[in-house]
């Protein structure tokens, strides 16, 4: 049987280092039918001219400027065929098989639309990496977090959480998906610019009937931080303003009456507690993030792309607060909040 065709879609802004670094294992992969392609978002490094002396056989997508990643990947993946999409962050070192389980999994069951490796850091290689440890899941107040990583809580990996299943999001760092269902829901989200993008692609895609995968025998290393490092004000504001949006974009009218005042209420809590402790950006940027969503509620609301469907179950759901759980009753782990999933 022919293997299914992969398509590995490196996003790059000023990253030559990282493609020098990690881009040899990409290429080095195992899995035959496969493309490696940089989409590169109008880099103003030498990232360009130090693929083409070195790595020519890559192939290169130029965006004419830079689209953060929710257009920088709608633009480039309109111009890519293939049966499979794999979105790889620059700063992501892959192992020999990394690609053949995902594929397996996906090609065995169709109404897998997205799946995820294990995701460790680089760093420090017992530990799940920030960016979807072993899979993302959302509390019923619109939290993300992951199996092996609560809020800034990484844990280490004694293979607690080695099996494959059904999950709320995968993460961006390493994002398998199906070509066609990717372009069928309308891709991300490009006012999104970056972070929470992929969350809502896969709510309107588990809203449209399919399901999101963790596939933890294919595992990856994540350095993290690479373009907008945890603690950056815009960071911030991305993360609380796309988080709003999407819980508005992706709830029944009912949810979003009484969750957004909530998650309001939430928000101002933690501005007000970073402020006290001297911190005035991350309280500046959660303000501009709240004004910034009302803005989306009454104007900007109609450029953003709605789930096709709302009749769909999602997975992933823990239907209490995952803050209360951290925060008041310190629980630290996903086995201690959740359970074993």
């Amino acid at each position: 049987m022919t293997e299914a065709s992969v398509a590995i879609v490196i996003l790059n802004w000023n990253g030559r280092k990282f493609l020098q670094q990690f881009l040899p294992a990409v290429l080095a992969s195992s899995y035959s039918n496969k493309r490696v392609i940089v989409a590169d978002n109008a880099s103003t490094d030498d990232s360009i001219d130090f693929l083409a002396q070195h790595y020519p056989a890559v192939e290169i997508i130029r965006n004419k400027t830079n689209e953060g990643f929710a257009k920088g990947y709608n633009t480039a993946l309109r111009q890519v065929q293939s049966d499979y999409y794999v979105l790889l962050n620059s700063d992501v070192e892959v192992t020999p098989r990394w690609i053949e389980p995902i594929i397996e999994l996906m090609e065995k069951n169709k109404q897998i639309a997205a799946c995820q490796p294990k995701i460790a850091m680089f760093h420090e290689r017992n530990k799940f990496e920030y960016a979807g440890a072993a899979g993302g899941f959302i509390d019923k107040y619109g939290y993300p977090f992951c199996r092996g990583r609560i809020f800034d809580t990484c844990e280490e990996d004694h293979g607690h959480y080695n099996q494959s299943g059904e999950i709320f999001w995968a993460s961006g760092a390493c994002f398998f998906v199906k070509a066609d269902i990717f372009h069928k829901v309308g891709g991300f989200d490009a006012d999104f610019f970056a972070h929470m993008e992929e969350i809502d692609l896969c709510w309107r895609m588990q809203l449209a009937g399919y399901k999101v995968y963790v596939e933890p025998s294919s595992v990856v290393y994540h350095v993290g931080g690479g373009t907008l490092p945890r603690g950056n004000s815009r960071k911030t504001l991305l993360n609380f303003r796309n988080n709003l949006v999407m819980i508005a974009k992706n709830s029944s009218l009912n949810d979003c009456l009484w969750k957004i005042p909530f998650r309001v209420l939430l928000d101002a809590v933690s501005a007000w507690r970073g402020l006290l402790g001297g911190d005035w950006g991350y309280f500046q940027a959660i303000i501009t993030a709240h004004l910034q969503f009302a803005r989306w509620v009454f104007t900007d609301h109609r450029h953003s792309v709605f789930p096709t469907r709302k009749d769909g179950k999602p997975e992933g759901w823990y239907t209490r607060s995952v803050v209360w759980a951290y925060f008041i009753r310190k629980k630290k782990t996903f086995s201690e909040i959740v359970g074993n999933k």
